[in-house]
């Protein structure tokens, strides 16, 4: 499959930074530091305090499935009794626990010692319960609280007005959870957290996602794109895994402007820029030559993915208690992208802001809830095409297959309706 180059020079660098960080991650871990695997939409932010070591659970899945790894990954699953069919995205790492994989991407993900994960369903709980029954590591669950209210516009409201967005029985749940989390890592590793350290990290995510609040608002604004979303991934989601340090927080301002100077130079992503396409879901990790296919024949570009757009809208948080605070930004973290009505109104919400003339919309093992998001943006006049497929089982995917049925979409359905600029 053709490797397409970089557009950016922030993806570059991220992308160098990252490798780095692992070959001295690994090396740590070798020499018996202590490692978390920690759940993307898990509280970072306070390993990050307390100087422990993680590595971020689907971060390792995506690089898998870019390296066309995931196969083997499974198949150690199935050897070993486990399914190969359910919450791949989740599990591949899992397959790391029995058995060493050969010749691993990047060297092989180190043994944990902890793993972190909000238990979302049964199949992640007992996903992470296998982990618990390995020797030598822990896991710490956190719980996922059903909400008592359903705030329409929730990214006016989380920045400085979270208690009643989210709601104070689910904080008071989240918030206990976390200080039994701290006294759980002092016990386990001996690390101390440190409130005054906390504080730092906390400013430290605002204002990275203050960066990427303006990067998003300016891509949304500018015709044509300055850059596509698989030009931005890097740029946006490797920062966001070292979310609380100097670093990350001045990559995200590196990111911002070079988008800035795109756009004043009017460089564009697709100069023949005709349609404007919105991906919503997890990253196509095994082909992400996928964005750019279309652009030639159809001068449909893909503008918009979760991974920016979270960013601006789910991680900023405001106030005089941090450990609340950091409540509030996980505590709803996936009813923003995946429960009705949060996820449907967003959605929608950001397809207006960025122009969209089309949605390609992943659609993994919730067909219901996806069934809203198709809905909602439908009755708005926005065509959907539901891309049915996991983002990183390549078994489910038929590249050839799904390319005509998308060129097809284009043509009768989005292009006959949108109006050129």
């Amino acid at each position: 499959m053709t490797r397409r180059n970089k557009l950016l020079t922030s993806s570059e660098e991220a992308t160098r930074y990252q490798r780095d960080w692992f070959a001295g991650l690994r090396e740590a871990v070798a020499g018996g530091e202590p490692l978390a695997l920690v759940n993307a939409d898990a509280p970072q932010e306070i390993f990050r305090t307390m100087g422990i070591p993680y590595v971020v659970n689907q971060w390792w899945a995506s690089v898998v499935a870019a390296k066309q790894r995931t196969g083997e990954y499974l198949r150690t699953l199935r050897e070993h009794g486990y399914p190969d069919y359910s919450e791949q995205y989740s599990a591949t790492s899992l397959a790391s626990a029995f058995t060493e994989i050969a010749d691993p991407p990047w060297g092989g993900l180190p043994r944990p010692t902890i793993v972190l994960g909000e238990t979302t369903g049964d199949a992640s709980r007992k996903l992470f319960d296998i982990w618990d029954e390995q020797d030598g590591i822990a896991y710490y669950p956190l719980e996922s609280a059903a909400a008592d209210t359903v705030p329409v516009n929730w990214w006016d409201l989380m920045p400085g007005q979270w208690e009643s967005a989210v709601g104070t029985p689910r904080l008071d749940l989240m918030t206990a959870e976390l200080e039994g989390l701290v006294r759980f890592l002092e016990t386990t590793t001996g690390r101390t957290f440190r409130e005054s350290r906390f504080r730092e990290v906390m400013a430290l995510v605002n204002e990275q996602e203050e960066w990427n609040r303006r990067t998003r608002d300016l891509i949304a604004r500018t015709r044509p794109v300055p850059l596509r979303v698989d030009d931005s991934i890097s740029s946006v989601m490797i920062p966001q895994w070292h979310r609380g340090t100097v670093w990350a927080r001045d990559a995200a301002k590196r990111f911002h402007d070079e988008v800035a100077a795109r756009a004043a130079a009017g460089e564009a992503a697709c100069p023949g820029e005709r349609l404007r396409l919105m991906w919503i879901g997890r990253g196509l990790w095994y082909d992400m030559d996928f964005y750019r296919h279309f652009e030639e024949r159809h001068g449909a570009v893909f503008v918009w993915s979760m991974y920016l757009a979270i960013a601006a809208d789910g991680y900023i948080r405001y106030g005089d208690d941090p450990m609340r605070a950091l409540a509030a930004r996980f505590a709803a973290f996936s009813d923003q992208l995946y429960r009705p009505p949060w996820s449907t109104e967003w959605y929608l919400k950001e397809a207006r802001l960025h122009q969209v003339d089309g949605v390609v919309h992943l659609v993994g093992e919730d067909a219901r809830s996806g069934w809203f998001v198709t809905e909602t943006l439908e009755r708005a006049g926005i065509p959907v095409f539901e891309l049915r497929a996991d983002n990183v089982d390549q078994r489910t995917y038929d590249l050839a297959a799904v390319r005509d049925a998308i060129d097809d979409w284009l043509t009768t359905r989005v292009a006959a309706g949108a109006a050129v600029p």
